[in-house]
């Protein structure tokens, strides 16, 4: 199944999309009221992040971009986990 002519439509017009939505990530990141809300905001702009790099790859058509779009997955995930052990004690190293 060729699905190149699709994603030759699909992505130059879901950019514009994503270029959008990281512009609210990035105000809600700077003017959130509180930390949870600027963690919130990270977290999107992140799984947005590697979700787009993933349609690059598929439209380069190259397996080497989903490697730096799983990395940032991960990050966003390590960095869940920081935050709420960070909240849970309130001290990090116990």
């Amino acid at each position: 199944m060729n699905t190149s002519w699709f994603l030759s439509v699909y992505v130059p017009v879901i950019t514009f999309v994503f270029i959008a939505a990281i512009t609210l990530y990035m105000y809600r990141i700077l003017r959130g009221p509180t930390i949870p809300d600027m963690v919130l905001g990270i977290d999107c702009m992140s799984y947005d992040l590697a979700v787009f790099i993933a349609l690059v790859s598929l439209y380069y058509n190259t397996s080497f971009l989903i490697i730096g779009s799983l990395m940032i997955s991960l990050w966003a995930f390590m960095f869940d986990v920081y935050i709420s052990k960070y909240y849970l004690k309130r001290e990090l190293g116990d």
